[in-house]
């Protein structure tokens, strides 16, 4: 097993396990977290690996952006303060996505913002009954990164889509079920072995027809991935200039309730 900051990766049976651990953090995605991030997913790509498994330590998948790390940046430089969308998620969706493995998905607790995007990376999702699931970006003042919006678009159609993403509600493991954003739901606690066992079905499969299966897939969807991501980019960096991106963001981490201006 290999271990970076926040990230820890091992190789068993043929099943690359991404594991998320920053638990006290309920894996907010700071610089070193994304970077380790990426650095496993590059290594998941490699010889030997027939199956990924993205998975999480302690109560949370992932509450998406460290915001505590992002508001220290857009004190610092608020202009350079989302060069991360373009350097650090951008590469990080389109390594997950270039991954001709199946990838699964295990998602206890909270699976919001980019953790969500990170989710909708992979082939089949896992989820525990009391997984609560939102895109929370308009929650302070932004879009949309992380591949969100054309996951969601694709996934559950434009109307559904635009409600998440405006109104940015929570929903339940039950209900990302109906809507096929979730292959299975389990008991709570058993999302990580529920997904284990699936990556290990995966690997001892047909590696062949999976990788074909995943071509096709990629093949025939109409949105080209990094036109999506460039436009999302652009959005961020412009809502994250507002007043009420940076109110917002005060107020999450003062836990009071943000007010917009639309300014």
């Amino acid at each position: 097993m290999s271990t970076t900051a926040g990230v820890t990766y091992e190789v068993r049976d043929g099943v690359a396990v991404i594991e998320l651990a920053r638990p006290e953090a309920g894996n907010a995605l700071d610089r070193d977290v994304k970077r380790g991030l990426l650095e496993a997913v590059r290594e998941a790509g490699g010889e030997g690996v027939r199956a990924v498994l993205l998975t999480a330590r302690g109560r949370n998948f992932c509450v998406g952006q460290d915001l505590k790390e992002h508001a220290e940046a857009l004190e610092r430089d608020p202009a350079a303060a989302f060069a991360t969308v373009r350097e650090e998620y951008n590469p990080l969706v389109e390594a997950l996505h270039a991954l001709r493995q199946p990838v699964v998905a295990a998602v206890e607790g909270a699976c919001v913002g980019a953790g969500l995007g990170l989710a909708l990376c992979a082939d089949l999702r896992v989820a525990a009954e009391g997984a609560k699931f939102a895109t929370a970006f308009t929650g302070i003042g932004l879009a949309v990164d992380t591949g969100v919006s054309r996951a969601l678009l694709r996934a559950v159609g434009p109307s559904r889509a635009a409600g998440l993403l405006l109104l940015g509600d929570r929903f339940s493991a039950a209900e990302a079920a109906a809507w096929g954003l979730v292959h299975r739901v389990v008991p709570d606690g058993e999302a990580h072995a529920e997904g284990l066992a699936l990556a290990r079905r995966l690997a001892a499969g047909p590696a062949l027809a999976y990788r074909e299966v995943k071509a096709l897939l990629r093949d025939v969807a109409e949105a080209d991935l990094a036109a999506a991501l460039e436009r999302e980019a652009a959005a961020q960096e412009l809502l994250g200039a507002s007043e009420d991106h940076r109110g917002a963001v005060r107020a999450f981490l003062a836990r009071e309730k943000p007010v917009f201006h639309g300014r």
